[in-house]
This record gives C-alpha cells, structure tokens and sequence, in this order.
C-alpha cells in the first residue's frame, strides 16, 4: 500500500460519523462503528471468581473466550439489572499481546446516527459520572447529546492485561478439561 493511500485510508477511519448508540441505565452512548465487532442478545455467563464488580464473566462466542464488561459498573454506578433489551456489544481491542474481544454489557442498543464532526462537542471538564478520558465527545442530535465513547480508554492497560490472562487461563482450562475428557473416552473405549 502506498503513503498516499494509507493517509487516506487513515482519514477515513478519523472521519468516520457513524456511531451506534445505546443506552446505560437513563443515558444515552454512542460508540463508533468502526470498532463494533457484532451485537449479540443477552446469554447466562460464566463467572470469574475474584474477578472486579465491572466484569461480569465470560461468554463462550464460537470457541472464543470473550470477557463481559458492565458498563454501568464500570463508571462507577451499581451494576446493571439485565432485561430483555440487555445485549452484549462485541469489540476488539489492542494489547501489548495482540487484538483481544471484549464485550460490553449495555441496557439496549438503539440506532445507528451520523453525527458531523461539527455537531460533536468536546468532552465536558467537570459535572460528568464517568471520567473525561473514557469520552470521545458530546455528540449532537436533535436537540439532545448522546456521550461518544473511546473504547480504547474505557479500560485501563492493566485491566486490558487482566482481561487477557483471564482469556489466557480460562482457555488453558478449556483445553486441559477437553483432553481430560478424550482420555477419559478412549479409555472407557478399552
């Protein structure tokens, strides 16, 4: 790929104003579309013990282990009460490890909106729940302002890491309960 054609790819990825929005609790966020995997509706976890309030547990997607994260939690607040609009929104983020799914529990997820970068305000320096470096901007849409999410800072390096040996160890695990089992078979099998 040339320089000019990473430059441009690269402003299409800063210029992007499409931004699924959901909903937390009495508020309204919004995260970019570009860094959604997938939506997935609301399944029983498994739990991790030891684990904090924010992570809710893990989610076998197709063979992956996938943290859950409450949102609600996270920022701070009690932890969210699941209905039946209670989904996951899968992401994926960067570590020092390489890519890692994440999902994010969310109240329910609302609409995709487009939203100009004239009509995206800063973050607020004061008077918000949640810390201003999780926010991207206050997004505009008629007539009232959604948050606009980084992803990237909802969590902090050391729970990426976290996260990842938990993915790390409950995989191990897996694996080890599966050859467990196959030894067990063949020798039923004698």
């Amino acid at each position: 790929m040339s320089e000019h054609e990473s430059h441009q790819r690269e402003e299409a990825v800063v210029s992007c104003d499409q931004f699924l929005t959901f909903s937390l609790g009495d508020d309204e966020y919004g995260l970019d579309i570009l860094s959604i995997k997938e939506i997935i509706e609301y399944v029983e976890l498994t739990r991790i013990p030891l684990m904090p309030d924010f992570i809710r547990g893990v989610l076998n997607l197709r063979g992956l282990v996938v943290p859950i994260i409450d949102l609600l939690a996270r920022f701070g607040n009690e932890p969210a009460q699941t209905s039946r609009r209670s989904c996951f929104v899968i992401v994926e983020l960067a570590t020092d490890e390489g890519p890692l799914e994440v999902g994010m529990l969310v109240d329910g997820v609302n609409d995709v909106v487009e939203i100009s970068s004239d009509n995206i305000e800063p973050p607020p320096s004061f008077g918000n729940q949640i810390r201003a470096d999780f926010i991207f901007g206050m997004g505009k849409i008629a007539g009232h302002f959604i948050v606009l999410l980084q992803i990237n800072k909802v969590l902090s390096i050391d729970e990426l890491s976290m996260l990842s040996e938990i993915n790390q160890s409950v995989d191990q695990a897996c694996k080890a309960s599966q050859s467990e089992l196959a030894q067990q078979q063949d020798h039923e099998k004698e």
